[in-house]
């Protein structure tokens, strides 16, 4: 596993958007040369959708064939279809209702207005099973689990080190196979669905977007390498590059 990471700093969040919605379709684009599909892993907050409204305005969008793209979560609020608090949500309003895609590609976590009601682990068992089914010809164990090898996973960080929904010694930090269900989260909503370790370091490379100097602190610690327990950033990292893509806000306790 690649222990290097590479820190990118941009001057404002949309300068940063912008660079790294470039860098999605290129490296889309290059995945899709080599293997004809391509696994992106998106994310909320912020500046997630900043970045995928950036893609849907990007001169070079087409440059890639969405319809051959598997979009998933590292994450996702336990609420119904449509709520706001949804990552879905903003991802399809931002992006996914502006490009081609290929609606079986679209893998979106359930939640109670699912097929598994208000089964939070039944749900998350649900999208652990999809990880599998799609993981044939590019297999990854993960703590004995199968996910594909994500092309890009795109994470979010909050102030106090969490990703995805793993929060500082939270049971989600501790959690084996590729998906976890999360109660209590500290953050709300308390109900969530998150990818684990496991998967999240399955992936190829790990993209970490920080906007806001309220994230410099987080940034910094992740980046001197504390226990993932600790501190969940520092546990994110992919199998080829792991990428800290930053504002300079955020980058201001390292630069």
């Amino acid at each position: 596993m690649n222990g290097m990471r590479e820190v990118l700093v941009h001057a404002d969040g949309s300068l940063l958007a912008e660079a790294v919605a470039a860098r999605t379709i290129t490296r889309l684009a290059d995945a899709l040369s080599a293997s004809g599909q391509a696994h992106l892993v998106l994310t909320g907050g912020g500046i997630g959708t900043k970045v995928q409204a950036a893609l849907a305005a990007a001169p070079a969008r087409d440059a890639v064939d969405w319809t051959r793209v598997d979009f998933w979560w590292g994450d996702e609020r336990f609420v119904p279809v449509g709520d706001p608090d949804r990552n879905e949500t903003g991802a399809r309003a931002a992006l996914l209702d502006h490009i081609s895609v290929d609606p079986a590609r679209v893998h979106t976590i359930n939640g109670p207005d699912g097929p598994d009601g208000d089964d939070v682990e039944a749900a998350a068992a649900r999208y652990a099973a999809e990880l599998a089914v799609a993981s044939a010809g590019a297999v990854v164990a993960a703590d004995g689990a199968l996910v594909p090898a994500f092309d890009i996973l795109m994470l979010g960080i909050g102030p106090e080190g969490h990703v995805a929904s793993i929060f500082p010694e939270s049971p989600a930090a501790y959690a084996g196979g590729q998906v976890v269900s999360v109660r209590n989260s500290p953050k709300p909503p308390p109900t969530r669905i998150s990818l684990t370790f496991g998967a999240i370091q399955a992936a190829r490379e790990v993209w970490i977007l920080a906007s806001g100097a309220e994230k410099a602190e987080a940034v910094a610690r992740a980046l001197a390498g504390e226990p993932e327990d600790k501190l969940p950033a520092a546990g994110a990292r992919g199998t080829e590059r792991t990428l800290f893509l930053l504002d300079e806000p955020a980058a201001s306790a390292i630069i």
